[in-house]
């Protein structure tokens, strides 16, 4: 054999050899690959479980005021603020509802302040729990609105005289306000606001699932929805 053939031989070896090492090298970064690839979408799968999770749990509302039968296969969660226009424009249209549909539907209301001096009116929304009149004290609050109300602010002196009607103890009213249990479930709704991404009132989740878009009319087909889906 010539030196010349010997020669060509040698360097047909040498890329045989190398084209294999690269074959290799390409088939090891794809097994990597893969496992990356599977771990990433197993972490994105696990992810999304657990924000999922979370989000159920902050529609939780236990502690939260209900209205309709608590067995009720659909269940309305609204976070309302009180002083909140739009809040007082859609509460009568609601009870409508669930006046019609006593036994099917459910409503929780979880509070959230938005605007100036809210929170002074959850307070006392909170403390009419303890006398058993949340729905009339938030019935008339919503009513007079526009009486305590000045360019989206709470007017403090004014919420006392408009609820007077209702026939709450005000002295025990004023001291449960500030009371801890009170102030835990206040913050507790604040959390869940931020976690679900409620950045309006009011805010509408029918068994879990939000408002498209906003609307009263949005809002009765997502019921209607549920209903039918329910019942």
């Amino acid at each position: 054999m010539s030196k010349a053939k010997r020669v060509q031989e040698a360097i047909e070896r040498k890329r045989h050899e190398r084209h294999k090492h690269i074959l290799m090298i390409v088939a090891v970064l794809a097994i990597v690959a893969a496992g990356i690839s599977t771990m990433y979408f197993g972490m994105q799968g696990d992810s999304a479980k657990d924000d999922g999770e979370a989000r159920q749990a902050a529609l939780v509302s236990d502690h939260s005021p209900a209205f309709g039968n608590s067995n009720a296969r659909v269940h309305i969660v609204e976070f309302l603020d009180p002083a909140c226009e739009t809040c007082a424009l859609f509460f009568p249209m609601v009870k409508q509802w669930l006046n019609e549909e006593p036994d099917r539907l459910r409503l929780s209301i979880r509070h959230v302040a938005f605007h100036s001096g809210s929170e002074y009116v959850i307070r006392i929304l909170e403390a009419s729990r303890n006398q058993a009149k949340y729905w009339q004290t938030l019935e008339a609050l919503l009513a007079s609105q526009r009486l305590w109300t000045a360019n989206h602010t709470v007017l403090q002196d004014k919420i006392l005289p408009v609820i007077a009607g209702v026939g709450l103890d005000t002295e025990q009213l004023l001291a449960d306000m500030n009371s801890v249990d009170i102030l835990a479930r206040i913050e507790r709704d604040k959390k869940d606001s931020i976690l679900l991404r409620v950045s309006a009132t009011p805010e509408y989740f029918v068994n879990g699932r939000p408002l498209p878009s906003f609307g009263q009319q949005q809002l009765l087909d997502l019921v209607r929805e549920e209903l039918e889906k329910a019942y």
